[in-house]
């Protein structure tokens, strides 16, 4: 009886505190666990970013990989593109030269000795393509490159076409002497204007004036021909500077069009030095014409 009593006695009393241990391993015990949307949305937002910025990166990084190893695997293959752009950039850059050359500045290889001292052999110039473009015409003393054909060439030498095109292509850059129908010479005389050689002190005259040409090659005579001539509208006539070795005007007077050079023949005009460094200067108009009347006794 006495463990019957005991025992029920046992049973109605209140059951003992937990305690923090025990409070807490119950807890986990009970707990359910947690579904990823919980978790997903426990975590900052900030992780999610990397997270979506990682993958994208990682994958390109994967894709890459095979091609670079690839690419290196043939070294032919990688030669070949670190080739391409090279010679692209040479090409467009080459093609943008040709342009400008075309229309707009020419590097012009000087051949010979007829400018001298004004120019040498060897010398580029710049020619400037758009000095008579926009309605302006050439004037006494410039300095111009122009077409000899049918004035100072009655036809054009033969010449292999490839040949003609590389020549061509590299005298467009200055690297190679000009086409032999091109000429660079001083403008004396323009359209109306009467020119002749020479008064009692050897110089030339354009309009009954007497020109005092500085320019000329130390020792040379204005001209060792005597001439007169009237210049026919549209029509030019030019002279070299080292008039002992030059031939010009004067020198194809009994041909078709009497030596004179078509305005329309003029490729343009030189108006700088460019090549080599110690001759670097602009051609400028000498003022030795300032004071020479036009034909109808206005001033040109």
């Amino acid at each position: 009886m006495d463990t019957d009593a005991q025992l029920s006695e046992r049973d109605r009393s209140p059951a003992p505190e937990q305690g923090p241990e025990q409070g807490s391993r119950s807890a986990c015990f009970s707990a359910r666990p947690s579904s990823g949307k919980a978790d997903a949305a426990d975590r900052p937002a900030s992780e999610d970013r990397t997270a979506q910025g990682t993958a994208p990166q990682e994958a390109a990084s994967r894709r890459r990989a095979p091609r670079l190893r690839r690419l290196l695997s043939r070294p032919a293959a990688v030669l070949v593109a670190l080739w391409h752009r090279p010679v692209l950039l040479l090409a467009v850059c080459v093609a943008f030269v040709l342009l400008l050359s075309a229309f707009v500045v020419q590097p012009f290889l000087i051949p010979s000795s007829s400018m001298e001292n004004t120019l040498r052999i060897g010398d580029r110039v710049l020619v400037n393509k758009l000095a008579y473009r926009f309605g302006g015409e050439p004037r006494r003393g410039d300095v111009i490159v122009f077409d000899g054909t049918g004035s100072f060439l009655q036809s054009e030498p033969s010449e292999n076409p490839v040949t003609g095109l590389v020549r061509g292509a590299g005298a467009a850059l200055g690297l190679a002497e000009p086409p032999a129908t091109d000429y660079i010479k001083r403008v004396i005389g323009v359209g109306g204007d009467r020119v002749t050689c020479c008064d009692k002190r050897g110089r030339i005259k354009v309009n009954g004036e007497p020109v005092a040409e500085g320019y000329l090659h130390p020792g040379d005579a204005p001209s060792s021909d005597a001439f007169d001539i009237v210049v026919p509208e549209g029509k030019l006539w030019v002279m070299g500077d080292h008039r002992a070795r030059s031939r010009d005007s004067r020198d194809h007077l009994g041909e078709p069009g009497g030596g004179t050079v078509p305005v329309g023949k003029v490729i343009g005009r030189a108006d700088w030095i460019a090549w080599p460094v110690g001759h670097w200067t602009a051609l400028h108009r000498p003022r030795a014409f300032d004071g020479i009347p036009g034909p109808a006794g206005s001033h040109g």
